[in-house]
């Protein structure tokens, strides 16, 4: 997985994704009222919280492929950015709009756009494989 520094700074913020992503992904598909303060009362709801889940596994199954797979490692960053500044951003729009949520979105709202922006880094840092080609 890392065989060397480089390997490291350029996959873990992959690796800490996937950690996240994976069981959040879980609790969306089969138990949402853990997380909110919601009861789901339709086959509908229920099928829009697979179909969330299933676009989380899936990201997280992308993100896998490039920690393992070099080919895979660029296309893995780039959704990885692209997947956690947007939800950082939903989450800033939502302060503006909705107000302040609870200390543990307000920290995932920190760590989504820390995360994409550290793939940014990633991609655009001289001393990373990306700009060495």
């Amino acid at each position: 997985m890392f065989r060397t520094k480089q390997d490291f700074i350029e996959k873990i913020h992959l690796l800490i994704s996937v950690c996240i992503v994976i069981p959040v992904a879980v609790f969306y598909g089969f138990n949402p009222d853990y997380q909110f303060d919601i009861q789901l009362q339709t086959i509908d709801e229920h099928n829009f919280f697979k179909a969330i889940m299933g676009i989380y596994l899936g990201f997280s199954f992308l993100w896998i492929l490039g920690i393992f797979k070099y080919q895979y490692l660029k296309m893995a960053i780039v959704t990885n950015i692209i997947f956690m500044i947007g939800l950082g951003l939903g989450r800033v729009l939502s302060f503006f709009l909705d107000g302040t949520p609870t200390f543990a979105n307000q920290f995932g709202t920190f760590a989504e756009l820390f995360l994409g922006c550290y793939g940014i880094w990633v991609l655009t840092n001289k001393n990373t494989s990306f700009a060495k080609k």
